[in-house]
């Protein structure tokens, strides 16, 4: 059986999380410390946290930010639960808008969909390609004067709605971080973006997250970084490190925060996914795309999905193939068909109207037709490290058996 995407792990993630588990530190500790310093210098910013999860880092945001009930936030109808679910959890609204043929965030649709209500516009990174990012800070931008912050907030002796003055554009790079636009690595284009290494992810810490700060002045990402750290914490002062100082160990809490720091057991496999990431993952993960492209590009049953473009490359997170013609049940019975030929693939994703709980809250299916259309033809292909030039014939092989046997024979 060839599986869809297992993690990464060797001899050298083993020693390193051994030498953490051995050096006493298994909480935050200098190796969390560390792996935030090359995030941020990877990235381009001044400042990353790393916490545990993109949802509690996400959440975190919408919290101080200022966002609650009443408030809207833009999400595309395409994405994972978890990127309107923390909208939920806030008390704010999700306002869902239709998605481009490449499966992200339609610029123009953020346009349309801005209110007096609008707090936070969530583009989506998808399959590793970028959201047009710089398109949608400008959208926000221009749309500034519609923006009514709420006069009341104080964060940390400020009101950040107030000293923006626009929506928020915090980017979900879930899928995309080693992605670039322009020359720029993704997590330097939003105001704030959040990452995901999740055991699927390219990059991974088993589980984990992590926020790039990239706002304007007169924020001063040093106080961010800070005021998030103490949010992951409880509302508590100090970490753990801090407090090993002579001395050290009195500490303050300034508000009822939550508790989602990253371990040093989490950040010791990062590092060692962050040394070998460009020269090493994402070669092969490429190479792995690109094979896939030989096989289905000339075959006009199948779209590819888009990797590269003018502005943006992707980080091969996932190889999003479409079957032209199918429908969404055709779709399931080639996945089917697929699996009884012992490989793995999956779908990305069932759109938010579709699931059960949003149905419930009144979103609908037919205001999102471009979503569906991508949606119900999607199968993802395996892409992971270790999956083999054969294995890629393999799945190539038991994919197009399936469409002959679904839809009959080219």
């Amino acid at each position: 059986m060839i599986p869809f995407s297992p993690p990464r792990i060797d001899d050298r993630t083993v020693k390193a999380v051994e030498e953490a588990l051995r050096s006493g530190w298994i909480t935050t500790g200098p190796r969390t410390k560390e792996f935030e310093r090359r995030l941020a210098a990877y990235c381009g910013v001044d400042r990353v946290i790393a916490l545990n999860s993109w949802t509690n880092a996400c959440e975190l945001v919408l919290r101080w930010f200022g966002i609650g009930p009443g408030d809207e936030v833009i999400v595309p109808a395409y994405t994972y639960c978890a990127t309107a679910n923390i909208v939920m959890h806030v008390g704010a609204k999700p306002v869902l808008v239709d998605v481009l043929d490449d499966f992200t965030m339609d610029p123009e649709a953020v346009r349309r969909a801005i209110t007096h209500r609008t707090k936070c516009i969530m583009p989506v990174d998808i399959g590793g390609l970028p959201a047009r990012v710089p398109e949608i800070m400008r959208i926000a931008e221009e749309c500034s004067p519609l923006f009514t912050p709420a006069v009341n907030l104080r964060v940390a002796g400020s009101n950040p709605q107030m000293r923006l003055g626009r929506a928020l554009v915090m980017s979900d790079a879930a899928h995309s971080f080693g992605a670039r636009i322009g020359d720029k690595a993704v997590g330097a284009q939003a105001d704030i973006t959040g990452f995901s290494f999740h055991a699927v992810k390219n990059l991974t810490t088993a589980e984990g997250g992590a926020l790039a700060f990239n706002l304007p002045a007169p924020f001063d990402h040093e106080e961010l970084y800070s005021y998030f750290n103490t949010m992951s914490l409880h509302g508590q002062s100090k970490d753990a490190l801090a407090k090993t100082q002579p001395g050290a160990w009195r500490y303050d809490v300034a508000f009822p925060g939550w508790k989602c720091n990253m371990t040093d057991l989490q950040a010791s496999i990062g590092l060692v996914e962050l040394d070998r990431y460009d020269n090493d993952t994402l070669v092969r993960r490429r190479a792995i795309c690109e094979r896939y492209d030989k096989a289905f590009a000339a075959d006009g049953r199948f779209i590819i999905p888009t990797f590269r473009d003018e502005k943006r490359t992707s980080s091969y997170h996932l190889y999003m193939l479409r079957v032209r013609e199918a429908s969404e049940a055709q779709r399931d019975a080639i996945i089917t068909a697929i699996a009884q030929r012992e490989v793995s693939v999956n779908v990305h994703f069932i759109p938010l109207p579709l699931l059960s709980f949003y149905k419930g809250q009144g979103y609908q299916m037919s205001d999102h037709p471009n979503t569906f259309a991508q949606y119900s033809r999607e199968i993802s292909l395996p892409v992971y490290y270790d999956l083999t030039d054969a294995q890629v014939d393999e799945v190539v092989a038991a994919l197009k058996a399936a469409v002959d046997e679904v839809m009959g024979a080219a």
